[in-house]
């Protein structure tokens, strides 16, 4: 099989998708290894699991520093650990646009919408508010424009009757475990087939 692409993690809290990302890169088809997860959160619960299977780990609260500071900091941590791509997993920093200028086409963002709709926060209670018969979860490429990169793909989520924001996010978090990790699969396969000129 061929070199496996180097992956880094940035997370803010628990890792749920960083755990999926990591369980499916455990399969000896997997096109990526993880390499890194980074957090700004020194105490983020997904940095524990990383640690507990192995991985690489590097955290830098970025209270007192300037945005772009703090942004050279994880970049400089994530080049030293060899890193061919980046995927957000619950990172829950604005980059800066020379951050997202350095990795593009390289960084990918898992969404809890179908975006373009519900940009931003509160995904689920929008969704709800909107009356929608589906929620659901978009990965996308990350652009200096808040949640506004091109869709790489999505899945859609029933909204059931009764269903409140928790139940909803629940479910919709479910299908992102699913999608995360196959379409960054699909993204680093496809990039690595045009660098073989075989695409």
């Amino acid at each position: 099989m061929a070199e496996r692409a180097k992956l880094a993690v940035l997370l803010s809290g628990r890792g749920s998708n960083m755990a999926a990302l990591l369980y499916a890169a455990k399969a000896q088809d997997c096109p990526y290894a993880i390499v890194l997860v980074a957090s700004n959160d020194p105490d983020a619960p997904g940095l524990q699991l990383a640690q507990a299977e192995g991985i690489a780990t590097f955290a830098r609260p970025h209270k007192g520093m300037a945005r772009s500071d703090h942004d050279a900091v994880m970049d400089a941590a994530v080049r030293a650990a060899g890193a061919d791509y980046i995927a957000l997993a619950g990172y829950m920093r604005i980059l800066s646009e020379g951050f997202v200028r350095g990795w593009q086409g390289r960084m990918l963002n898992i969404h809890p919408s179908l975006l373009p709709k519900y940009k931003g926060l509160h995904t689920h209670e929008r969704a709800l508010e909107a009356g929608d018969s589906h929620g659901g979860c978009s990965v996308h490429l990350v652009t200096a424009e808040l949640d506004d990169g091109p869709v790489l793909a999505q899945t859609e989520v029933a909204i059931l009757p009764g269903d409140d924001a928790d139940s909803l996010s629940a479910r919709v978090l479910i299908a992102e475990h699913q999608l995360y990790p196959r379409t960054l699969a699909a993204y680093v396969r496809t990039r690595a087939g045009h660098a073989d000129g075989a695409g």
